[in-house]
């Protein structure tokens, strides 16, 4: 599996902040390969890197971490939501209802989740903590999502 990781940053972008988050991920996910990128907070380079890392690198599951608040310049959703073929709105559903129990301003957060073609890509909070509080709800279901992705169909049952 090639797992992408996109950090959104404006201060990070411009060397102002260390990423903390994308690492966090790297260290949770298991994965073959890990293709890379730190971007500002502007929509149109969220989505070019999006499609970069699915349609020409050829990443099988994409996530973003940061630019899902509130903030004027959090457009992370809008940027994804541009490069999605559907939403899968389960993921981020479960991620904001479960965080929500130790974190109430979890409700707050804008992320989504959707496909590309038979990729996955997912929007995750800025923080490590909330990186990872997020991908261990999460991450009993990708391996399902990526098989029904890749072979159109699979074994629902036996779940």
């Amino acid at each position: 599996m090639k797992v992408g990781i996109i950090t959104v940053s404006d201060k990070g972008s411009k060397g102002e902040r260390e990423d903390l988050s994308g690492p966090a991920i790297k260290a949770l996910v298991q994965a073959d390969s890990f293709e890379y990128a730190l971007v500002p907070d502007e929509t149109d380079k969220i989505a070019g890197v999006l499609k970069e890392f699915v349609d020409i690198k050829g990443c099988d599951l994409v996530f973003t971490t940061g630019g899902t608040g509130l903030s004027c310049r959090d457009v992370t959703p809008e940027a994804t939501r541009q490069v999605l073929d559907r939403e899968i709105p389960g993921i981020s559903e479960v991620m904001r209802s479960e965080s929500f129990k130790t974190k109430k301003t979890a409700a707050l957060s804008r992320a989504i989740a959707g496909q590309r073609g038979k990729s996955l890509i997912i929007n995750l909070p800025g923080s490590p903590r909330a990186v990872k509080e997020c991908l261990e709800i999460i991450m009993p279901v990708i391996p399902h999502a990526l098989e029904v992705l890749k072979k159109g169909s699979a074994e629902c049952g036996s779940l």
